[in-house]
């Protein structure tokens, strides 16, 4: 769960609690949860009397002179009433059944939210140490090719160099440093966007990414475990699978209408007052009591077309959560294969480079040193430098 420790950078790890604390997206995912657990609350409460309540009132009336009442008069009552469908089909069952697979989808969205948010912490981290070190190798060839030129400068001006190799110079001199401010921007905008996973506003990073330096080191191997218990442990399937688990409930509960409900509906009062009696006190008398019980059926028999199309529409949707839950097994085991080609490709790229680097390296040393001595032209300067500072962008893209 807590993947990105493998790196052993404290500074991501504070990053990505700090992001797990305030991400606006995470929270959002969390509050679904609760809204979903609060939906199976309302599905598991169906089961029991659907409609139960208790009222009163107290009403004057004055009726019209014609009416054959001559006074005034007050009416009371009081009383409850409960009405309960019970669940003969087992359509509230199927209710449950798929508020909770809903819920269980729920979290499992929240836990891909989680994945979504580290990922993206942990790339977005990645990038910003890849471009700062990309920053010090442009500031590092600027440097090498400023002597360069300088070099080229002094000799040209002693008549030991022709103008063109001057030129060439400051050519590639003023290509490498014209990088740098496309770098710095790239590097203020990806610390924007950490910012902002980390709820935070611009530039409220920038102490937390002072304190470390360099890309994360990957460790020497990385454990995978066999690819089906991979696809098994990623929140998306999971959700995938019981978003088709709460559909193929909704469409027990939509066949539940075609049958005859029953109910049993019941309610209990006191009433009195009246023509020639407002007194408030015979409505707890014995004589004020009213009762009634009974059950009930409901039967829409003249509702099949509409019924049935209800049970088809829920069943074609049925069949898309069914095609959407195997399309994102397919696309997840292809990511997967993907991802692990990638890492070892990159590793085995990685390695080459570094030598391609450091072989980089030592040409430009020599290119520059024979130079300077006047045992070759300018070109080769300008050709290892230029392979140098390629050659290191690349590694470190790797990387």
């Amino acid at each position: 769960a807590k993947w990105w420790r493998v790196f052993c950078d404290p500074v991501l790890d504070d990053l990505v609690t700090q992001a797990m604390a305030a991400n606006n997206t995470l929270e959002i995912a969390a509050l679904r949860v609760l809204e979903a657990n609060a939906q199976l609350g309302i599905a598991t409460g169906a089961r029991y009397p659907q409609s139960q309540f208790a009222a009163g009132e107290a009403t004057w009336v004055s009726p019209a002179d014609n009416s054959g009442f001559t006074s005034s008069f007050w009416q009371y009552g009081i009383g409850a009433s409960a009405s309960w469908e019970i669940d003969f089909w087992g359509r509230f069952r199927r209710g449950i059944e798929s508020a909770d697979a809903a819920f269980m989808a729920s979290i499992a969205a929240y836990d891909q939210a989680q994945v979504l948010l580290t990922a993206g912490v942990v790339d977005t981290y990645s990038i910003i140490r890849a471009t700062e070190e990309q920053l010090r190798i442009a500031h590092e060839n600027a440097r090498i090719q400023r002597r360069s030129y300088s070099i080229a400068e002094v000799l040209y001006r002693n008549g030991a160099d022709s103008e063109l190799d001057v030129q060439q110079a400051r050519t590639l001199l003023l290509a490498t440093e014209a990088t740098i401010p496309a770098l710095e921007a790239s590097l203020r905008q990806a610390r924007n966007a950490l910012a902002t996973l980390l709820g935070g506003a611009p530039g409220s990073v920038d102490k937390m990414l002072a304190q470390g330096q360099g890309i994360p080191a990957l460790p020497a191997n990385v454990a995978v475990g066999f690819p089906a218990d991979m696809l098994r442990r990623r929140p998306d399937l999971r959700q995938a699978e019981l978003v088709a688990m709460s559909q193929n409930a909704l469409v027990g509960l939509a066949e539940a209408d075609l049958y005859p409900s029953f109910s049993l509906t019941g309610s209990i009062g006191l009433s009195a007052g009246g023509p020639g009696n407002s007194d408030f006190g015979d409505l707890f008398s014995s004589d004020a009591l009213s009762l009634s019980v009974g059950p009930s059926f409901v039967w829409p028999f003249l509702n099949y077309g509409r019924i049935k199309n209800n049970v088809r529409v829920q069943d074609a949707r049925l069949q898309q959560a069914l095609v959407n839950y195997r399309e994102t097994v397919l696309q997840a085991a292809r990511e997967a294969e993907d991802a692990m080609a990638d890492y070892v490709g990159t590793r085995r790229q990685s390695d080459i480079l570094k030598q391609t680097v450091e072989s980089a390296e030592r040409s430009n040393e020599l290119a520059t040193l024979r130079y300077t001595e006047g045992f070759s032209d300018y070109e080769r300067v300008l050709n290892a430098q230029q392979a140098l500072f390629n050659q290191q962008q690349r590694y470190i893209t790797v990387q």
